[in-house]
């Protein structure tokens, strides 16, 4: 953990895990998304994102709008900012129909609302914001991951996009989708300045550092165990 310089925000849906990672001194902050609370079975959307902000009330957590016209997303913007200081507004960077977000960003931007923008994975989209004044704190959510899953290297893009954003002091750049640990690394290498990590990858940081001939042999066990356990024979 002293390689690791770069902020971590554990991302999910699940109070009591959330809970867990808010009081992890590792964990620097938290996110969530629509997506996340279908699977964890939450039903009411708002009364979830309140429990969880009595609880979580330091760190920064940010919950996203979910209308697809921008004048109720911008009623789901105040909305979600007046539940807590501590709260980060997600805008998608654009709607279902493929529609800029940028002027509703604008907008949210000049109230001085704390914005985390997400769903990014092109330069383009980044550079179409970078007219804005960013009045106040904004992250910008790049889904590296799901970069990566196309057969592209995500680190040469998180380069130019954090050169493109060196001169917007509140500009944070979030590697998003990560899918493993060494992912934290890459992050921190290319010069983001947050990365998102599940918690089930988050529950692989007793790894770090771990002897690999140590975990080679504990590899080879499982597998002997498991077949014996199945009662394997050939």
């Amino acid at each position: 953990m002293k390689k690791i310089k770069i902020n971590i925000y554990a991302d999910g849906a699940n109070e009591d895990e959330m809970c867990l990672m808010n009081r992890n001194k590792n964990i620097s902050g938290m996110t969530t998304n629509p997506t996340l609370m279908k699977n964890s079975g939450i039903k009411n959307y708002k009364n979830f994102a309140l429990k969880i902000l009595k609880k979580i009330k330091k760190k920064p957590i940010s919950f996203e709008v979910f209308a697809d016209e921008f004048q109720e997303m911008e009623k789901q913007a105040y909305e979600i900012n007046s539940w807590g200081k501590n709260v980060f507004v997600k805008i998608p960077i654009t709607n279902s129909k493929g529609k800029s977000s940028k002027n509703l960003i604008k907008k949210l931007l000049a109230k001085k609302i704390k914005l985390n923008i997400t769903a990014i994975l092109t330069e383009k989209q980044v550079n179409n914001l970078m007219s804005l004044n960013f009045k106040s704190e904004c992250i910008l959510s790049v889904f590296a991951g799901r970069i990566a899953d196309t057969g592209i290297d995500p680190k040469k893009i998180m380069r130019r996009i954090k050169k493109r954003i060196n001169n917007k002091k509140k500009v944070k750049l979030l590697w998003a989708s990560c899918r493993e640990m060494y992912s934290i690394f890459e992050a921190q290498e290319v010069g983001c300045d947050i990365i998102t990590v599940p918690n089930n990858i988050l529950n692989k940081m007793n790894l770090l550092g771990k002897n690999l001939n140590k975990y080679s042999l504990e590899t080879v066990k499982t597998f002997y165990n498991d077949a014996l356990k199945a009662g394997f024979k050939i």
